[in-house]
């Protein structure tokens, strides 16, 4: 299994607090609740900065699985990696969507709703409930998942209606949240999940890690996928 992790790297770069909190980055610590989990998989970095945001047409072609973590930059990710994304996601490529990963324009563009949702940034406790703890992404999950400070997120969270929900939220302030979801676009495989905010070591979350792992399981294809032919594009395509 060949896992590329994305994270656009602003924060870690920018604010101290986040430094220390995730040395290796945030995708350093993504990537290694993969290796943690699947020893056998071969995972890559990459961030905004890196040429091609690291996702280049040979990278995406030699991946069955990326997850994406962004929030301060969505709109700096280039159009042209956007359409490539899509396109071997459509193929066959799996990918895991965290956190504020849910209003970038990978995922808004697969999804095509304004995926927004109502949020508060005050230390709530979140407790994630497994709704369907027979789905290969609850496998060995306890029920509840309790993160002890965490960025609320709550709904109404405009998505289409997912294929499956795995994980509904709780909050403190008694909010509730559509926090795991799959969808089918094309061949590939989506999950989408929410605990994870830069202020917070959620990431460092031995449950957290474990779904991430498992979703990264899930969202592998299952043989080999046909690669796309990059097409022109028709004008105007991105407007």
């Amino acid at each position: 299994m060949r896992v590329t992790v994305w994270n656009e790297n602003v924060h870690e770069t920018t604010e101290a607090d986040v430094a220390e909190r995730y040395p290796e980055g945030i995708h350093g610590a993504v990537a290694s609740a993969v290796t943690d989990h699947h020893p056998e998989a071969r995972v890559r970095t990459a961030t905004l900065a890196d040429p091609e945001h690291g996702l280049t047409e040979e990278v995406l072609a030699g991946t069955d699985v990326l997850t994406w973590w962004g929030h301060a930059a969505h709109e700096e990710v280039d159009d042209e990696v956007v359409e490539r994304v899509q396109r071997h996601v459509l193929a066959g490529m799996g990918l895991v969507v965290l956190h504020s990963g849910h209003l970038s324009k990978t995922f808004r563009r697969l999804l095509g709703t304004t995926c927004n949702l109502n949020w508060r940034s005050a230390q709530d406790r979140e407790l994630v409930w497994t709704v369907d703890p027979t789905h290969p992404i609850a496998r060995g999950v306890p029920h509840p998942i309790a993160i002890e400070s965490q960025e609320m997120y709550g709904e109404f969270f405009d998505i289409p209606a997912p294929d499956e929900l795995i994980f509904i939220s709780s909050f403190s302030g008694g909010e509730v949240f559509r926090s795991g979801c799959t969808f089918r676009r094309g061949h590939g495989r989506i999950f989408y999940f929410s605990p994870g905010d830069q202020a917070f070591p959620v990431y460092h979350h031995p449950d957290v890690r474990r779904v991430i792992a498992n979703g990264v399981r899930w969202a592998a294809p299952a043989g080999e996928r046909e690669i796309p032919v990059l097409r022109n594009r028709p004008e105007g395509w991105f407007e």
